[in-house]
């Protein structure tokens, strides 16, 4: 029983904290795909973009990869949503009355060990005529203690081992649907900046070349009279 317990016991606080950091994920997911809308709309709205045509059909082209990325995003949180975190959070409904069972349990155990001690005490003692009426009463008293006791008892026995090995079984369809979600939305993704990549790298530089390009120009900008070191 002590064993069930204790797996019982570690399964509530890892479903709970499962859902907890599921919630955190999706949640940071979508913080993630807002922020980069945002920031390619600061970049429209840019006033270089009404001086540079090539600038305005590179920012508008990632304007619409990243409003694309962000509807994506919601949809896998979405789905994430309905087949994870919900079922996590029903799951973990659960608990409470389980934990309440097995209070019932250890209550009727200190009930039946309060009487058992009783019976104990006048077994012990003489065989007079008032102890053993006493001891009679004790042991009827006992009965049904012990019987609902041994019910409780057995009933946590026998579930409470089905109910912590049926747990793959309830969160197995949960994991694959969030693995698929996953495996869409990334190939999504994919899609999208190769798209988006095709549009705006004409120059189809290597990062080393960008990275030379870019010190370049700074380094132009440096030699003006206006930033130069005093």
């Amino acid at each position: 029983f002590f064993n069930s317990s204790f797996y019982i016991i570690q399964l509530e606080e890892q479903t709970k904290k499962l859902h907890k950091d599921m919630k955190k994920s999706t949640e940071a997911d979508l913080a993630m795909s807002k922020a980069a809308v945002k920031i390619s709309g600061d970049l429209l709205s840019n006033p270089l973009c009404e001086q540079d045509l090539a600038f305005l059909e590179s920012m508008t082209a990632l304007d619409t990869a990243m409003k694309r990325m962000d509807a994506f995003n919601q949809e896998k949180v979405n789905q994430i949503q309905k087949t994870v975190i919900d079922p996590l959070k029903k799951y973990s409904s659960v608990f409470p009355s389980l934990n309440m069972a097995v209070k019932r349990r250890e209550q009727a155990l200190q009930d039946y060990k309060r009487l058992q001690s009783k019976v104990e005490k006048y077994e012990e003692k003489e065989k007079t005529g008032p102890i053993m009426v006493k001891l009679h009463q004790a042991r009827e008293e006992l009965k049904p203690v012990r019987e609902d006791f041994e019910a409780k008892n057995k009933q946590l026995l026998d579930e409470m081992p089905k109910f912590y090995n049926s747990r793959i079984d309830y969160f197995q369809p949960s994991f694959e649907a969030l693995i698929r979600a996953q495996v869409a939305y990334f190939t999504e993704m994919h899609n999208i900046f190769t798209e988006l990549t095709d549009q705006i790298d004409q120059g189809a530089l290597t990062d080393e070349q960008r990275k030379q390009e870019n010190e370049a120009k700074l380094n132009e900008l440096r030699a003006l009279s206006i930033v130069a070191d005093d």
